[in-house]
């Protein structure tokens, strides 16, 4: 029973470094003007340079130089994966997209088309097809005096969106029911993301795995909901603004250290939830990540509904998750090792995430 126990945690925990991706999320600000149509196209620098190679000398590390010189190629890249069409008419932007960098590691695309619709705008997303399977895109559209007219997001599956013209009283309309899609959206990316957050899932795994009832675990999951929520609002806001590049790897650390808290302070540690509440605080930054660093504008929807399908997905798998722990817990031949061994693999897959998340990157 103990082999068996051993080999189904170590395949777990093999799972957990091997489908460890995000599969990303971009975003699309599209404003519609007397003077034409002006659009600007939001990457990850890692997304865009799977596809648009930038490391010329091939020494692992992107400069500014190199950045440069690759944005005629990115642009290029980006122009022909979108189509805009204007009154049943595809047209082009008037000049090359202007590419630039930010400290956020994003790249944007800024296009320009002389031509304003009259009737109907279209925009397909055709590169979408060349990104991981997962992979979003968010588009937020609107006039010149800056009020959203349509908001939507975008799949491989359905990568185009569609405004009738002129704007009216029905188009507002629409523009709201499009908030309440867009808050759909958000719900489910926000569990899909949880649910694909291993490290995120595996830090709540060994803090619940020394429980052995209700109580202690409700209180680690309040804990962990509450903190996280509040450092996601604030940094989502940019009222705190953390790098990812921080932000990641101190996640990773938030896992070594209670795996290895509870080898040493044993089941049932006392005072738990305040721990997970420092901790939560950390874990909320990288939830806040998603969203800021990935260029949404218009962050009140995304946030709450996003944070709700976090907190949604998390339940699920707590709710599967406790009963299971529970009851290897009642078992004699197992209780002795479920915390050790558990807690020993999850330090060590911090470890791995650690290691890939400073020296490796």
């Amino acid at each position: 029973m103990f082999n068996k126990l051993i080999a189904a945690v170590f395949l777990l925990s093999y799972a957990q470094f091997s489908a460890a991706h995000d599969p990303g999320l971009s975003s699309t600000d599209l404003l519609i003007k007397a003077q034409g149509v002006d659009v600007k196209i939001t990457f990850s620098v890692q997304d865009v340079e799977a596809l648009v190679p930038m490391d010329s000398d091939q020494d692992a590390e992107v400069t500014t130089a190199e950045q440069d010189a690759a944005k005629p190629k990115i642009a290029a890249w980006v122009q022909q994966g979108v189509q805009l069409t204007l009154d049943g008419q595809v047209v082009q932007p008037s000049a090359a997209g202007a590419v630039s960098f930010d400290e956020q590691n994003n790249a944007h695309i800024e296009f320009h088309y002389a031509q304003t619709p009259s009737k109907q705008l279209q925009l397909q997303a055709n590169f979408l097809s060349k990104l991981p399977s997962g992979h979003k895109q968010v588009v937020n559209i609107k006039n010149e005096a800056g009020q959203g007219i349509n908001d939507k997001m975008l799949s491989q599956e359905n990568n185009l969106i569609e405004l009738a013209l002129p704007i009216t009283d029905a188009t507002i309309n629409n523009a709201e029911m499009s908030k309440w899609s867009v808050f759909i959206d958000y719900l489910l990316w926000g569990t899909e993301h949880i649910l694909i957050g291993y490290d995120h899932l595996l830090f709540l795994f060994s803090l619940l795995i020394v429980t052995r009832s209700f109580l202690p675990a409700i209180k680690i999951i309040t804990f962990f909901t509450i903190a996280h929520s509040i450092t996601l609002g604030l940094a989502a806001f940019n009222v705190i603004n953390i790098p990812s590049s921080i932000v990641e790897p101190l996640i990773a650390a938030t896992i070594i250290y209670v795996g290895v808290e509870n080898l040493i302070r044993g089941d049932n540690p006392k005072g738990r939830q305040w721990l997970t509440f420092f901790f939560g605080l950390v874990h909320g930054f990288g939830f806040a990540a998603v969203l800021r660093e990935k260029g949404i504008s218009s962050i009140m929807i995304p946030l709450f509904s996003f944070n709700l399908g976090v907190e949604l997905g998390q339940i699920t798998v707590a709710t599967i998750v406790l009963p299971i722990i529970w009851w290897l817990h009642k078992k004699p031949q197992i209780e002795p090792y479920l915390t050790p061994v558990c807690s020993v693999l999850a330090s060590l897959a911090g470890a791995y995430w650690l290691i890939e998340r400073t020296l490796l990157s």
